[in-house]
């Protein structure tokens, strides 16, 4: 046991880190972290994931505040529309079988994935800055939406909240990462409120992953300014598909993980090729175009 909870903190350290490097990805590590090391049930590694994720965002948000990283309006709206909506899913999730409630998770964590991967329509937005505050109607519309996903399956926290401030909102992402901070710590701290009226928690266990992930999120705010937006949102998208395709085959059928696992690696080869054929943007195109571009000597 004794190992196994060492493994289980060090782990948490890079729930830490994914939140302060990408604004998101707590949850989606803290789940698998908790059912598959720590032996918890689905259920009670949801909730706790909340608990886990809301405590780790509201200290790294501090830091991206520092850094001017963050919307205060946006996140406060956002955040208090995705409250209701989490309080509601997380009352309806603890009436749902753990399988599908993890089935769910992973499947809108693939969705997501191909979304960021895909990245922005208009070029424009991916490289201009436009730190503008978002419209009410659609901040509170998004913000019940993304909450209610939140509250249900105890993801959609940075993973949704992120692409919907950085790809529907026009957010650079590193506004969008730290912005999505506010949101995610509201938003978890209400969900967790629905849980706990049908689930109850080791608390042991769930303070100390909360205790590493702190650290490590400490740790990962100060990378965040450093690392390129471009690179940021690729990485996020493709950390997200490694993460949504191990949890969604390890709840199927045995005799379907291997076919699931195809058409996941078939569904990433197509990106890949709409990516290359059809976006001129796409980065694996332009790597060797680069070369074609520039002058030759007269």
């Amino acid at each position: 046991m004794t190992l196994t909870l060492l493994l289980v903190l060090a782990l948490s350290v890079v729930i830490g880190l994914s939140l302060g490097v990408l604004g998101g990805g707590g949850s989606i590590l803290t789940v698998p972290i908790l059912v598959y090391v720590a032996g918890f049930d689905a259920k009670e590694a949801i909730a706790a994931s909340l608990f886990v994720v809301g405590v780790t965002s509201a200290v790294s948000v501090f830091s991206h505040a520092r850094g001017g990283r963050v919307m205060w309006r946006t996140g406060l709206i956002f955040g208090a529309a995705g409250m209701a909506g989490a309080f509601v899913g997380g009352l309806l999730g603890g009436h749902i079988p753990g399988q599908i409630l993890l089935i769910a998770f992973a499947v809108m964590m693939v969705a997501t994935s191909v979304a960021m991967l895909r990245g922005r329509k208009k070029k424009s937005d991916a490289d201009a800055p436009v730190k503008h505050e978002l419209p009410l109607g659609r901040v509170l519309l998004d913000g019940a939406v993304v909450g209610l996903v939140t509250g249900l399956v105890g993801a959609g926290g940075g993973f949704l909240v992120v692409p919907a401030l950085a790809l529907l909102g026009g957010l650079p992402m590193s506004i969008a990462v730290g912005t999505s901070l506010v949101v995610i710590a509201m938003k978890s701290f209400a969900g967790l409120a629905g849980y706990l009226t049908t689930v109850q928690l080791d608390w042991g266990i769930t303070l100390g992953v909360t205790a590493a992930a702190i650290a490590g999120t400490l740790i990962g705010s100060r990378l965040a300014g450093r690392i390129p937006e471009a690179a940021l949102r690729k990485a996020f998208g493709w950390f997200v598909l490694a993460m949504g395709t191990f949890v969604l085959i390890q709840q199927a059928p045995a005799d379907l993980r291997w076919f699931i696992a195809a058409g996941v690696g078939t569904l990433a080869a197509a990106t890949a090729g709409v990516c290359w054929f059809f976006i001129t943007s796409c980065p694996l195109r332009n790597r060797s175009g680069r070369r074609s571009n520039v002058p030759t000597p007269a």
